[in-house]
């Protein structure tokens, strides 16, 4: 197993060292693993969720959704909760692309109308 440093777990995944700092502390990957310097070493698997909770963030999902989640996937929950819950979050994500792309509509006439 290939143990990252912080600065390439950051690397790896587009986000800051700050940003992987945070999501430890709100739980939302980890526990970290740590050398025996105290050092944090991130693993494959770390990263992998590191992606995930940034899409996910990307999506729109504030950070009380995404512990919602962690929740589920560590409690063992149900498939179906697991389902339910990322449902309701592509339906309101679906609202969000509909009011965005209105928005465009809007835009492109007003674009129009000024050119």
């Amino acid at each position: 197993m290939t143990a990252l440093t912080p600065a390439a777990a950051a690397d790896r995944t587009g986000v800051s060292i700050d940003t992987l700092r945070y999501y430890e502390r709100e739980g939302l990957i980890g526990p970290i693993r740590r050398s025996g310097g105290g050092r944090r070493e991130y693993s494959e698997d770390d990263v992998f969720w590191i992606g995930l909770v940034t899409c996910f963030r990307e999506a729109g999902l504030g950070i009380a959704d995404l512990r919602g989640f962690v929740a589920i996937l560590r409690a063992e929950h149900s498939p179906q909760e697991r389902v339910a819950f990322l449902r309701e979050r592509r339906a309101a994500l679906e609202q969000r692309v509909a009011a965005l792309r209105q928005a465009m509509q809007v835009l492109d006439e007003k674009i129009a109308y000024y050119s």
